[in-house]
């Protein structure tokens, strides 16, 4: 038997953690998460990575980040990170959020929502604000619990619905394939072949 390899993840959300514990288990490789640490956004991680990258030095860290409005990974990984990264330390930017990696399982996510394939982006690691189109999509859902979920209620001041991260974390648990996903994006083919090849020394 495989030795198990322990890890800790550090993410933006809870949607970000599901995402990542979905990966390591159809990575078939020996993962055990034994701590989750963030879900507070991007300010926690930039504000805290040079701490996780010296705790690396005892023990693996996964940490995952949206690019958002930076204009490419490497940039932000120097700002962030301008030390040396340490081998136990894996640390990926998703393109420009989480959720375009959930877009690019397009046929299971089109029928998640209750809409036409074609309206799902060919290339969502291209789409400015993800995280937008997926309310854009969803308004077109001709499921009522989508829509009251994922879209903000009209004349709300909120940018997403009331339980936008719990549904999308139940179609990530449920449906989404990270194998089928990963041909639609580039950022998720990189992480996933990271973890892939990641050996913790």
């Amino acid at each position: 038997m495989n030795n198990i390899i322990g890890i800790d993840l550090v993410v933006e959300d809870d949607l970000s953690e599901t995402v990542l514990r979905n990966i390591l288990k159809k990575s078939c490789r020996p993962f055990q998460v034994t701590a989750c640490y963030g879900k507070k956004g991007a300010p926690y991680i930039k504000e805290k990575i040079n701490g996780f990258n010296n705790a690396a030095k005892g023990y693996p860290y996964l940490v995952i980040t949206d690019l958002d409005k930076t204009e490419c990974a490497p940039l932000l990984i120097n700002e962030w990170l301008p030390y040396p990264k340490h081998n136990n330390l894996i640390f990926r930017i998703a393109i420009r959020e989480v959720e375009s990696w959930l877009l690019a399982h397009r046929k299971a996510f089109a029928e998640f929502l209750g809409i036409q394939q074609r309206l799902i982006p060919l290339n969502p690691d291209e789409l400015e604000d993800p995280k937008r189109k997926i309310i854009e999509l969803a308004s077109k859902s001709r499921k009522r619990e989508i829509r009251e979920a994922i879209v903000p209620v009209f004349g709300s001041t909120a940018i997403k619905g009331p339980d936008y991260n719990g549904k999308l974390a139940e179609f990530v648990q449920n449906t989404w394939d990270v194998n089928e996903a990963k041909s639609n994006s580039p950022s998720l083919k990189r992480a996933f072949d990271d973890i892939m090849n990641f050996n913790p020394v």
